[in-house]
């Protein structure tokens, strides 16, 4: 009886965590198996005409911002920790800006800007008397724009992941390196960047798979990739259309797939620390005339182009006409967003309370495989999300309207689909990862002790987290509902596809505005969600200034005397 007793309260110990687990992973699940349904033909249209484009567009878009986000990370990450120049503290935090703005503003400020109608051509007509045919201009509305706006907007992903990498690196192997009279770009290519080459690739894997994710970029650069595909299939007036879409969802999945195992593979054979335990200052160079200007010119034009154009662009659109319905319709779209992004960061960290508190206690294999399955919607791009639940949920839906046709003589309509607990729904599966990751940092700094001295006081499990981690936790716990609070503010392609009828949010209406040309109008919004996504830029800055161990203050972690 007492064996029976103790496996019915493990048992029900690991029911939350399971149907927490199933919950957030069912989409992805519906996603993978819908590729043996029958889409009515729908499917082999797609895959005779259009899907090679989207094969070859998000293939060539991937590895183009692939190249472009390494170069300009890593070579500012390694500048601004390890050498001095004019401007270089304060590039230490402004070249993470360029992640307050989402990559489609980005796409809607550059295309304005860019375009035959925009200012630039326009003053270069007038200036030069040019007609249309008397000058080349690159086209904003390519393969090759979308690759450079996304690679400004994404850049901040791989600089993040070097610099720290820089940062953690041990003084002795670099100052060997100087003793053997390497300089600073010999240091760097055979010392620095070999030591930095797991975390590089974990920055470079995010920058992929928001790369595969991306859709309003993409879509508004007149590029087709899977992302924009799934959702012209889903908006087909097609019966077979949401099926269809699944099934491009799931090729899409089968890429991202392979990106997490390249990525885990990487890391798992990777064999690139140091076995010194004593830090001390980083050393640096001091660089001096042209070098120093070129380092300068180098950490600014990202800053400038990724964050400070798309801002003076919509300060100065807003300023000349705005949101003529800002009155009417901004403190209700600022109301829908708030409220869903509010509900959404919620719910995300009580759910990764439970699953971190779970391992916490019971740390065996099953825990641990449910706790890295129920994060692995951040992997996924929003619209396979949103397909992945559409299809159980219209089915479910379906089902409902049977049977309240069949016992009320009425059917209720939609009752899930459609409606706010779809859309929640979503956002549990997209990003309970980040609230996870860092409820889990936040009880690694628990000592396992307190809870041993609580359980020998008779504390039962939620006493323990109300008296003992909770307190402890606070830091951690606003940290992850604030960063779940801002993606789900940026979000687009989850919102457009699971928003209930008539409900739009900051991120809709700016898109919306934008698909029409009417960017003046779109601006106001789009000011909005800057703001906002400056907030964790803000958290990460001071969050990497103290990242060196053994540094006493953030000043002396990042610059030393030569």
């Amino acid at each position: 009886m007492v064996g029976g007793s103790q496996r019915l309260r493990l048992w029900a110990g690991l029911a939350p965590l399971a149907l927490i687990t199933l919950l957030v992973a069912a989409p992805v699940g519906v996603v993978a198996l819908s590729l043996g349904r029958d889409s009515g033909g729908l499917w082999s249209h797609l895959a005779a005409t259009v899907l090679p484009d989207y094969v070859r567009n998000t293939v060539l878009l991937a590895l183009g911002v692939t190249l472009l986000t390494s170069v300009i990370g890593v070579a500012t990450a390694w500048l601004v920790t390890l050498c001095r120049f004019p401007g270089q503290r304060f590039f230490r935090w402004a070249l993470l800006l360029p992640l307050a703005i989402p990559t489609y503003l980005n796409a809607y400020a550059y295309t304005d800007l860019l375009q035959f109608s925009g200012p630039v051509q326009s003053w270069l007509r007038g200036a030069f008397e040019w007609g249309v045919n008397d000058y080349w201009f690159p086209q904003v509305r390519s393969l090759n724009g979308a690759i450079l706006v996304l690679a400004l907007g994404l850049y901040p992903y791989v600089y993040l992941a070097a610099r720290t990498a820089f940062l953690e690196q041990s003084v002795c192997v670099l100052e060997v390196g100087r003793t053997l009279g390497l300089g600073p770009w010999r240091n760097f290519s055979r010392i620095a960047l070999p030591l930095a080459r797991p975390s590089i690739i974990a920055g470079l894997s995010l920058v992929l798979m928001e790369t595969l994710a991306e859709f309003g970029a993409v879509q508004y650069c007149a590029v087709d990739t899977f992302a924009t595909g799934i959702y012209r299939t889903f908006k087909r007036p097609d019966p077979h259309a949401l099926t269809a879409a699944a099934q491009l969802s799931a090729c899409l999945l089968v890429l991202v797939a392979i990106l997490i195992a390249v990525e885990a593979l990487a890391r798992r054979s990777a064999r690139f620390h140091h076995t010194s335990t004593r830090y001390r200052d980083l050393p640096s160079w001091r660089l001096q005339g042209a070098k120093a200007w070129l380092a300068t010119a180098g950490c600014a034009l990202p800053v400038l182009w990724g964050f400070g154009v798309p801002l003076c662009l919509f300060i100065t659109r807003s300023w000349q006409g705005g949101d003529a319905r800002a009155r009417d319709t901004f403190l209700e779209l600022c109301r829908n967003s708030f409220i869903l992004a509010a509900v959404a960061s919620l719910l995300a960290v009580t759910l990764a309370v439970v699953m971190a508190l779970g391992e916490r206690l019971r740390s065996t294999p099953l825990v641990r495989f449910m706790t890295r399955l129920s994060g692995i919607g951040y992997a996924i791009p929003g619209g396979v999300i949103a397909i992945g639940i559409l299809v159980p949920v219209t089915w479910l839906d379906h089902r409902l309207n049977a049977l309240g046709q069949t016992f009320f003589g009425s059917a209720p309509g939609l009752m899930l689909g459609g409606t706010a607990f779809a859309i929640v729904y979503g956002y549990q599966t997209r990003f309970l990862a980040v609230s996870l990751n860092l409820v889990q940092a936040g009880l690694t700094r628990i000592q396992p002790s307190l809870d041993g001295a609580a359980r020998t006081l008779g504390a039962s499990p939620a006493r323990m987290l109300r008296q003992v981690h909770l307190p402890m936790l606070r830091g951690s716990l606003f940290a992850a509902g604030l960063l779940v609070f801002v993606d789900v503010i940026k979000e687009l392609p989850a919102t457009l596809i699971l928003r209930p009828f008539n409900f739009d949010t900051l991120a809709v209406r700016v898109y919306q505005l934008a698909s029409d040309e009417r960017l003046a109008e779109a601006s106001t919004g789009a000011l909005a969600i800057i703001a906002i996504g400056l907030i964790p830029v803000v958290i990460l800055s001071r969050m990497l200034d103290r990242s060196r161990p053994g540094a006493s203050s953030p000043s002396q972690a990042m610059s030393t005397k030569p």
